[in-house]
């Protein structure tokens, strides 16, 4: 059974930073393109940041680049986001999905497994 759980989101100042975690498990995690997603309320989930499984390249959204920095660390089956100079536009929800297709996956409907999501609340 594939799990992803997503934590250390919370409430922060706009400015702050902070680091969500996404501990995955019962997949080949080394194997998979990772990605970050975000869904505010009433809105759709959108994309914010995905990690090739082959080479690692990474891609982003316009609206974090150059802010949000995604990694992994396939020994520890674990990804990252690291989210610096938070605005209060980053306020949502926070996804980590888990996706078998080897180019970048920007869109939702690429991705085959989601964790249960994190809340991340930026305060101006």
């Amino acid at each position: 059974q594939v799990q992803l759980v997503e934590s250390g989101g919370g409430l922060v100042q706009a400015g702050d930073s902070l680091r969500l975690s996404c501990a995955a498990s019962g997949l080949t995690f080394r194997r998979y393109t990772m990605g970050w997603f975000r869904q505010a309320p009433g809105k759709d989930r959108d994309f914010v940041a995905t990690i090739r499984w082959i080479g690692g390249t990474t891609y982003y959204a316009d609206s974090v680049k150059g802010r949000f920095t995604i990694s992994r660390d396939n020994a520890k089956s674990t990804l990252y986001l690291q989210m610096n100079m938070l605005k209060p536009e980053d306020t949502a929800v926070y996804y980590c999905a888990a996706s078998t297709y080897m180019n970048a996956a920007q869109a939702a409907t690429q991705y085959d497994y989601w964790g249960q999501g994190t809340q991340v609340t930026v305060s101006s």
